[in-house]
């Protein structure tokens, strides 16, 4: 039995809202992929990166794409159930986090890439409902692209701020972030986050292109910065016109271009040497699909999954040739941190 809870701004209402599913498939690519003929909620793993980059990456047993069609939605109280997360330990420690870190700049200076984004896992022991755990998380801090999806003892949550894409009546929008700072002035001030930023945006303009109308990739807004609870976040908007469909626009597009780096066939191999984890959903994607095919994207980032009592959450930074080894790690610890205020 599944269970989805989505934030309301998926479906620009206020709130939280829970999804009556009637279906579920699964699918282990995109060629094997059917579109759904009802409003459905996609959730796409990292592993697919291997399908669209053509590159081996490590991969979890998990599904690659998880498709639920919704029957219908209805709005609900946040779970208030007893829980509690105990906190075991990280994929990369402090000091090899810092040297990883440096291990990018090098292949920066050598011209192998221009950036990369280097992630780290954060392993916890969960006692009580996961539903009562992504309630809280998404209270804490407010965002677009809350979900939580649950099935038999698995489940993911995701309190993502990232637009991946969205389609509408062949209208792509993308809004990738970039720039992480805890004040805004600091953030509207960095020439390191910008340089970072527009690196991003410029990877999206190209993906965006191989799917256009020709001409029609535009760069609309460029570093807007937005205020959340626990910090401030950089993005861009890019937006194009296509009369492509999702498999097409995923299999040009994915992963989404500011959790890996530019270029980014060459960061998600070199990601994969440095990262001794599988990013599983984390990175990937999730959102809704309409059935005239117009559909809204988040990337995965503020993500957590696990099964049973144990699970992992997330957080990584976006290395360039300025990054700072000790700037980057305290700038991950930032993005952990409305997750780790509930212990």
């Amino acid at each position: 039995m599944c269970s989805l809870i989505i934030g309301g701004e998926w479906i620009g209402r206020r709130g939280l809202y829970r999804a009556n599913i009637s279906k579920t498939e699964y699918f282990d690519s995109l060629d094997r992929m059917v579109i759904p003929k009802k409003r459905s909620f996609i959730i796409l793993s990292y592993d697919l990166s291997a399908h669209t980059t053509e590159r081996q990456i490590k991969r979890t047993a998990y599904p690659t794409i998880i498709c639920c069609q919704i029957e219908d939605i209805y709005k609900i109280e946040p779970v208030r159930e007893h829980f509690r997360i105990y906190y075991k330990g990280s994929s990369i420690s402090d000091s090899d986090y810092m040297q990883k870190v440096q291990c990018i700049r090098e292949h920066i200076s050598q011209g192998t890439i221009y950036q990369a984004n280097l992630t780290n896992r954060f392993d916890f022991d969960l006692e009580g409902n996961p539903e009562s755990l992504a309630c809280a998380f998404f209270q804490r801090q407010a965002v677009p692209y809350a979900f939580c999806y649950r099935e038999e003892g698995f489940f993911i949550l995701s309190g993502s701020m990232e637009l991946f894409l969205s389609r509408k009546n062949g209208h792509l929008k993308s809004k990738p972030i970039k720039g992480t700072a805890r004040e805004q002035g600091e953030l509207e001030q960095s020439i390191k986050d910008q340089a970072e930023n527009l690196m991003i945006t410029d990877m999206m303009r190209n993906d965006l292109g191989k799917i256009a109308i020709v001409g029609s990739v535009k760069t609309t807004e460029l570093f807007k910065v937005t205020p959340y609870s626990t910090l401030y976040q950089m993005h861009s908007t890019v937006e194009a016109v296509t009369g492509s469909n999702i498999i097409h626009i995923l299999s040009n597009t994915f992963p989404p271009a500011s959790v890996t780096g530019a270029p980014k066939i060459k960061a998600v191999e070199i990601i994969d040497s440095l990262e001794p984890h599988p990013r599983g959903y984390y990175c990937g994607s999730a959102g809704l699909l309409e059935p005239n095919g117009d559909f809204t994207l988040s990337v995965l980032i503020r993500t957590a999954y696990g099964k049973g009592s144990s699970f992992s959450y997330y957080a990584g930074c976006g290395i360039v040739w300025d990054s700072s080894p000790e700037m980057e790690l305290q700038e991950m610890y930032l993005k952990v941190n409305a997750f780790h205020r509930m212990i």
